[in-house]
């Protein structure tokens, strides 16, 4: 099969991510169920390897071929831009690709709390939006970006791996940088960016502690910095960033976290059952007055229990958002249990 009859095939499905695998047919995912394009076209190792060639740069395969692993993004006309992670297995190589829209869809379209728009007119301090692999924070963050640019006139500069939406410059100025391609590092981006005079920084991942550490000190002088972190809720969040740390420090990053910190999204996609597609159940926790005094103080065990009591201001745990779904028809039972933070408490309250 063509390259690109592969891509249309999954495009025209609305697929999320399409896996190239030797001695398998072409397997895509679907609202989060891996389905075949065509089990009879079993792809070889030849085509795998010929596929990667066809998407690659330069610098791409020669990482590929000193590391095994290569990270980078491919345009496919007319349908999608990928990012794609090219790897060995079993003697071959492997492609995994996650299909990214060539438009940045409106905040207003991503079923979000109406909090998150209000993210969007901070001046400064750091905004985190995090969750599992796949679960919608790339999108997040480009709706709350382009959504920037289409308000302000400033400089807004994003550090990815590797650059997925592609914005165009509107009453922004806005540039994208790539590791691999313009950087060598987000901390190497992190820390160039500062000398660059920007107002809004986009960072891909807070992966290291250098980068963090960058990330925190540019929303202290000023900066509004946009970041995203693998954790599935807002205390657990906060805790990774202070762990990072060694432990005679954690002192002095609890209060620096406590002052730059504004708010953390913590998302979670659920397939749903009132029509095709996906939807998300969102976590929203503000830093007040209070959430600041138990970051300092190292409570942020009662971080859920502040959620909890702060709604009218726009917070909401996890679990009450995924209840919110149920009980308006668009997931499951079975998938509001198996993703809740407490199931034996949400299934009391779906009882209810």
């Amino acid at each position: 099969m063509e390259l690109n009859q592969i891509l249309k095939t999954a495009y025209d499905a609305g697929a999320s991510d399409v896996h190239l695998i030797a001695n398998n047919p072409p397997v895509m995912r679907v609202n989060q169920v891996m389905t075949p394009l065509d089990r009879a076209s079993v792809l070889t190792k030849e085509q795998v390897r010929a596929y990667f060639e066809q998407m690659a740069g330069a610098e791409s395969r020669a990482m590929f071929e000193r590391v095994k692993d290569a990270d980078f993004s491919y345009y496919s006309e007319g349908l999608a831009r990928y990012r794609v992670n090219a790897h060995m297995q079993r003697g071959g190589v492997g492609l995994a690709m996650r299909a990214v829209k060539t438009k940045v869809p409106p905040l207003a379209a991503l079923n979000l709390p109406e909090v998150i728009a209000r993210l969007t007119y901070l001046p400064r301090g750091l905004v985190l939006v995090t969750g599992d692999t796949g679960s919608g924070k790339t999108t997040t963050l480009a709706a709350m970006i382009e959504a920037m640019n289409q308000r302000y006139r400033k400089h807004i500069i994003t550090l990815e791996d590797p650059v997925e939406y592609v914005f165009e410059s509107k009453q922004c100025i806005l540039e994208q940088r790539e590791l691999g391609a313009d950087m060598s590092s987000f901390a190497s981006g992190l820390k160039h960016a500062l000398r660059q005079d920007p107002d809004i920084i986009l960072v891909g991942e807070m992966r290291d502690l250098e980068t963090t550490a960058l990330a925190i000190s540019a929303a202290e002088t000023g900066h509004l910095v946009l970041s995203t972190l693998h954790t599935v809720n807002a205390s657990q969040t906060v805790e990774r960033i202070i762990d990072m740390y060694p432990s005679g420090q954690q002192n002095q990053i609890r209060s620096m976290l406590a002052n730059t910190l504004q708010a953390v999204v913590s998302q979670t996609l659920f397939s749903r059952v009132d029509r095709p597609g996906m939807i998300p159940a969102v976590e929203t926790l503000l830093c007040t007055p209070a959430v600041r005094n138990l970051i300092r103080e190292a409570r942020t065990f009662e971080i859920p229990n502040v959620i909890e009591t702060s709604r009218a201001i726009g917070m909401c745990s996890l679990d009450s958002s995924i209840a919110e779904l149920y009980f308006n028809g668009y997931i499951s039972r079975e998938d509001a249990i198996a993703q809740a933070a407490f199931p034996d408490k949400l299934v009391r309250q779906l009882a209810a």
